[in-house]
């Protein structure tokens, strides 16, 4: 299909997790209605950002995947007729858990899962207590409508995921997030982290030719000093900005993309066809000593 209408569900979340659960559902629902066929849900959606403290209790939060949130999304995107992609804190076994990110088609079928491989560390972003990094490497999904990559947050800093997963065929790239802004920052640092956090993802766009979708979510979290930006966003093959979301309300947005345009930007920029392959061993280092 050249034309398929994506839908973004941006949202906030409270520590409720059954509600932040429903509140996903009727979203699903409310995109679908508008015609949505694909529906990307951001990062952790069941319950608060967790990872903005080491806190044993928080593993509870996590599920076996495929598992009991699975299940429920398997027989509503039957229902709806729209593929679903559900970002979920993964129970692997005792002691191994990962953040992982399911794909259901449109007639319900569990189309696997990815698990995210960039695991950051940060103040208020303490992921490597809780999850392992991912092991299956990068992923691509043939979904009845399109055949869709999904990579999760850290991961959309590099471009060797992006480009990965574009070599693999993936038509749009879609990217779950949960990214925000500490309460104490001033509003030029603000600005400057959000458009640095757009503008590499619309590089991946352009530099792979293909559409990028990035769901990131709403509210005030973490006892009311990270507000998440929002500014969910969609991406043509060159990087322009067909639609963004507001930084602080909950938005669900349904847009139409033409998937036939990756060929005339890939054939009028063909950096595809231009790669040096031979020469890019080095970035497999770590680091390029000088000696």
């Amino acid at each position: 299909m050249s034309k398929i209408k994506v839908g973004l569900v941006q949202m906030s979340c409270t520590a409720d997790k059954a509600a932040n659960f429903e509140k996903a559902i009727n979203k699903i629902k409310e995109a679908a209605a508008s015609g949505a066929q694909i529906v990307c849900l951001q990062e952790l959606f069941t319950s608060l950002y967790f990872c903005d403290v080491e806190d044993y209790d928080n593993f509870n939060l996590a599920e076996a995947v495929p598992g009991p949130s699975t299940d429920i999304l398997r027989k509503l995107a039957a229902e709806l007729g729209v593929v679903i992609i559900a970002s979920l804190f993964e129970k692997r076994t005792q002691g191994i858990y990962h953040n992982t990110t399911a794909v259901l088609d449109a007639d319900g079928t569990y189309l696997g899962k990815y698990r995210k491989m960039h695991i950051p560390d940060d103040p208020s972003y303490y992921e490597k207590f809780y999850f392992t990094p991912g092991d299956l490497s990068y992923k691509v999904f043939k979904t009845k409508f399109a055949t869709i990559g999904v990579l999760i947050c850290w991961d959309q800093w590099y471009p060797e995921a992006a480009r990965i997963t574009a070599l693999m065929g993936a038509e749009i790239l879609f990217y779950p997030t949960a990214i925000g802004w500490h309460k104490t920052q001033d509003e030029a640092t603000n600005t400057e982290q959000y458009n640095a956090w757009q503008t590499i993802q619309c590089s991946h766009a352009i530099a792979n030719g293909i559409h990028v979708v990035s769901v990131n979510r709403s509210g005030v979290e973490q006892n009311g000093h990270m507000k998440f930006w929002g500014g969910s966003f969609i991406s043509n093959p060159f990087g322009t900005i067909l639609y963004k979301a507001s930084h602080e309300e909950e938005e669900v947005h349904v847009h139409e993309l033409n998937l036939a345009s990756s060929d005339r930007y890939r054939t009028h920029w063909p950096f595809l066809r231009d790669r040096r392959i031979d020469s890019y061993q080095p970035i497999t280092k770590r680091f390029i000593d000088e000696d």
